[in-house]
């Protein structure tokens, strides 16, 4: 089982985004804890109002709201209803939050079991709940005697192990139309904002877009710029954005321009991180030459991604790292030039044009000289002949070009650079002693 605890400032936003997954038909209120009535007895007005008057007793606590989900393994999507009411109720009694009122929502949106909590942080008497480091003291021991207690699979710390046996959201990439939009969007915020280091609105999209999101600022001349708003928009597998887009204000974890800004002055000491992404890619460039795609996929085994930016006619202009390792998140040119868009271009010795990589030709930088290119001339002339008479059907004189061809020796006439010639063997003169 793995628990993950956030809080905020809004109980109305994390109990309509529970109540309109159940709208939606992708998960229902399965209980609750010190209401009046049941679950099935409560109506939303009743579940809500529980909330805000408990709150009520202590407005000087800003972030009252407590938004807790409890994520199960793949194979224990058998778990009944009442065996889930249990581990919750067990799961709120171990972490201090046994006598205050919560309701219990299961979900059926991801891959695996889960059960969301909305709860408050004010107590029946208005005193407030200390809940620094409880992810890490309170609710990690009490995780570990729930899964004993039912037998649950059990999560393995980070520290023992370089992957999760149960991570708390199982994330793809969005297909627009095979998904409700702005639940997907949201699952990908939740998973993004918080765990990765991204410095500007650039680099946050550099991960966004390996889950087809973008966040958008709009044009500079917009409304929506102007006043410092921020839309989310699905991408397409062309990285064109599509469908409606959302308003950064309308999802309940409230990731706005304003939040994202304080993110980037948080994340600004990430230079430590810098050397593991360059070792990994001078490691790979260091013994052969390879592609850019191929550079793409070695790094990925690295769990490093290379995000490439391209113009509109294909020529490659910027690159960004992301390292799910470290969770670091830097553009090219942070790293050192030797790692940016134009000279790793030119170190894999490969460039992009019409979306396909051509290997940069070293010949066609040598001039030629006049013989060259008469030369060639004389070849497009052959070839025009030898086209011509294979349309009028003359095979006799198409074949008797061809064998001219093969059998014809070329002179090399590549212009060499004084460089590379040898040097000519001077003729030693004998001279004549002036005593003879």
């Amino acid at each position: 089982m793995v628990a993950v605890i956030k809080t905020g400032n809004s109980v109305h936003n994390i109990f309509n985004y529970n109540e309109n997954k159940v709208k939606e038909g992708i998960a229902e209120c399965i209980g609750e804890g010190n209401y009046p009535l049941e679950a099935t007895k409560l109506t939303d007005v009743m579940k809500l109002n529980r909330l805000l008057k408990q709150n009520a007793l202590n407005e000087n606590v800003k972030r009252n709201s407590v938004h807790i989900s409890l994520n199960f393994d793949p194979s224990e999507s058998a778990l009944s209803n009442e065996k889930m009411l249990e581990i919750a109720s067990q799961y709120m009694q171990k972490i201090g939050f046994g006598n205050q009122p919560y309701l219990i929502y299961r979900h059926y949106d991801a891959g695996h079991p889960h059960l969301h909590l909305v709860s408050i942080k004010v107590r029946e008497n208005g005193s407030r709940i200390d809940m620094q480091n409880i992810g890490r003291n309170q609710s990690e021991a009490a995780r570990k005697e729930i899964e004993k207690m039912f037998g649950l699979v059990q999560a393995q710390e980070k520290k023992n192990t370089r992957h999760e046996l149960i991570k708390p959201i199982v994330l793809s990439k969005i297909k627009y139309g095979k998904t409700e939009s702005k639940s997907a969007v949201q699952s990908v915020l939740d998973h993004v904002l918080p765990a990765y280091k991204y410095k500007s609105l650039s680099e946050l999209n550099a991960v966004l877009g390996l889950y087809n999101v973008m966040a958008d600022r709009g044009e500079e001349n917009s409304r929506i710029f102007k006043t410092n708003g921020l839309l989310y928009r699905t991408l397409d597998e062309n990285r064109k954005p599509v469908g409606v887009p959302l308003k950064s204000s309308g999802f309940y974890s409230k990731p706005t321009l304003k939040f994202l800004q304080m993110k980037f002055l948080q994340n600004a000491n990430t230079a430590s991180h810098k050397k593991r992404i360059a070792n990994a890619v001078d490691l790979i460039l260091l013994s052969r030459s390879v592609s850019l795609s191929d550079l793409e996929l070695e790094l990925r085994k690295e769990g490093i991604n290379v995000v490439f930016r391209k113009s509109a006619g294909g020529q490659l202009y910027g690159i960004t790292y992301v390292d799910h390792t470290s969770k670091c998140v830097f553009n090219g040119s942070d790293l050192g030039k030797s790692y940016s868009a134009k000279l790793i271009e030119r170190r894999c010795r490969l460039s992009f044009e019409n979306e396909k990589e051509k290997p940069i030709s070293v010949l066609s930088e040598i001039p030629k000289s006049n013989k060259a290119i008469g030369q060639e001339k004389n070849n497009e002339s052959f070839f025009k002949d030898l086209q011509q008479d294979l349309k009028s059907l003359d095979f006799e004189s198409a074949v008797e070009k061809m064998i001219e061809l093969i059998t014809k020796v070329e002179n090399d006439v590549f212009y060499v650079p004084n460089q590379l010639k040898k040097a000519s063997k001077k003729k030693r003169v004998r001279r004549r002693s002036n005593n003879l």
